[in-house]
């Protein structure tokens, strides 16, 4: 019974729970009206609208905390002085678990709930996650109050029996991916933020994106560092002491997320490598290059780089960089695709003539790598995203989904590509959860046939002819052979 209880948060939607009524003032309010009236209506939450109605922003007891009473500021000024314009907003129709997600993903205490332009109500995060209390959800709000590097350390060290937890209830392993990103994503934000208190704001604006698996959301619990940083233009005399702080910067985060369990990348894919870290003017350049180069090993970083995601800082400097990236692709460059197209093909299936599943010999056990059985299906995602220059969508079922919209694949061929590439991640999450939390070794991407059950090897070997027939699809368009 209480397994079902903590599994509703996964299939309950916003619209299934009761909101807050939604308490608002004008931009022109003195501050100590606003607290008379949230005292009042008993709110930690108070919008700001206009004349029209329109949603201009928000203050909580936190702002009226740190903005004026710790300021000493008169209440007298109007609240648009202080109110956080950062509104986040969902639909009814969202679930609640994604609610909780997005709160902790946008650092935002409050959700307005927006059913087609027509304003219900707000939720709070405390509200949402009271209401879940044994959910391993809640877990990442305990991630977020963590003291140190090594208190960050052990609560990443717990993620793999939540996973295992997860998987055993029968959660889809799309909300494990998001689960464990979203974990990771914290710990990496208290990282970030402890650096930068040890050494001083930084001199420019910045971002720091992630990128391959973190960056498409789709984390499985091997995972490596893949970030890179992204600072704005700066003048000539100021550029060397720029790079040499975020050069600094990138070091200690990196060392940090080594120490919690994030290892270092063996290809070098992070912001500690001074290739990886450059002002905006340098990456438009990298972009542009490698569209233009059009060869091999310039798709493959282009690739790398396509699914990057924004995790901290001024996301502006993010939007500058897809704009630039949206105009290149838009030019003649039939050759970069192919060549794109090209790299998603080096990964089949790992299917024999006959149709059985073909292994290798680890430890005296017949296994299948099953991170390269999924390859193809991330590869061709990205592929048909790029060619559509779908930016908005980060992780491969998201880009099946808008591929499936835009007409580019059938509702069929979604369906298959869907369930193929998600019935993988299950399995790979559940074998990985299992090294760690029973046989307490490292975990690896190597699945051991004999250990898989007769439905699933049909199951598999179905998946890797779905597979096959979508390459076959890809080297049809974008090379014109079956070769």
């Amino acid at each position: 019974m209480e397994n079902r209880l903590v599994d509703k948060i996964y299939t309950s939607r916003i619209g299934d729970i009761a909101f807050r009524k939604i308490v608002s003032c004008l931009p022109q309010t003195p501050i100590f009206e606003v607290a008379f009236k949230m005292a009042e209506h008993k709110t930690s939450c108070l919008f700001i609208k206009d004349e029209q109605d329109n949603f201009l922003g928000f203050v909580t007891d936190i702002t009226l905390r740190d903005k004026v009473i710790a300021r000493q500021l008169n209440t007298q000024l109007a609240i648009r002085e202080v109110m956080d314009v950062n509104i986040v907003t969902i639909s009814p129709d969202a679930f609640v678990y994604e609610a909780i997600l997005m709160m902790f993903g946008k650092k935002s205490r409050y959700l307005l709930v927006n059913d087609n332009g027509n304003y219900l109500g707000f939720l709070s995060r405390n509200r949402l996650l009271s209401e879940q209390a044994e959910s391993p959800l809640v877990f990442i709000q305990s991630v977020k109050s963590a003291v140190n590097t090594g208190d960050l350390k052990s609560k990443w060290q717990k993620v793999p029996g939540i996973v295992a937890q997860l998987l055993e209830r029968g959660v889809h392993a799309k909300i494990v991916n998001e689960v464990v990103t979203t974990i990771a994503d914290t710990i990496s934000l208290k990282i970030i933020e402890e650096v930068i208190a040890k050494l001083g704001p930084p001199p420019a604006k910045f971002v720091f994106m992630v990128l391959g698996s973190e960056g498409r959301k789709e984390l499985s619990l091997k995972t490596d560092q893949d970030n890179a940083i992204i600072y704005e233009d700066t003048t000539e005399e100021d550029r060397a002491g720029v790079r040499s702080y975020f050069l600094d910067f990138a070091e200690q985060v990196s060392d940090k997320l080594n120490y919690v369990g994030f290892v270092y990348c063996d290809g070098d894919y992070m912001a500690s490598n001074p290739n990886w870290t450059h002002s905006l003017e340098h990456w438009k350049y990298n972009y542009k290059n490698w569209i233009e180069e059009a060869l091999p090993e310039a798709a493959v970083k282009f690739a790398a780089f396509f699914d990057c995601r924004a995790i901290y800082g001024d996301l502006t400097i993010m939007e500058k960089l897809r704009s630039f990236v949206d105009e290149e692709l838009q030019k003649p460059i039939e050759k970069f695709y192919v060549y794109l197209a090209k790299n998603a093909l080096l990964y089949e299936p790992p299917l024999t003539y006959f149709k059985n599943i073909r292994t290798q010999k680890i430890a005296k056990k017949e296994v299948f790598d099953i991170k390269t059985a999924m390859t193809p299906i991330v590869d061709l995602a990205r592929v048909y995203a790029l060619q559509n220059r779908i930016f908005q969508k980060e992780n491969t079922g998201e880009r099946l989904k808008t591929l499936k919209d835009l007409g580019v694949f059938t509702e069929h061929q979604f369906d298959e590509l869907s369930q193929a590439y998600y019935y993988l991640m299950g399995l790979r999450l559940k074998h990985q959860a299992k090294l760690i939390t029973e046989d307490h070794i490292a975990p690896n991407n190597f699945i051991e046939i004999d250990a898989l059950t007769k439905i699933e090897k049909v199951t598999l070997i179905e998946i890797f002819k779905t597979i096959l027939n979508f390459q076959s699809g890809i080297r049809m368009k974008f090379t014109n052979s079956l070769g």
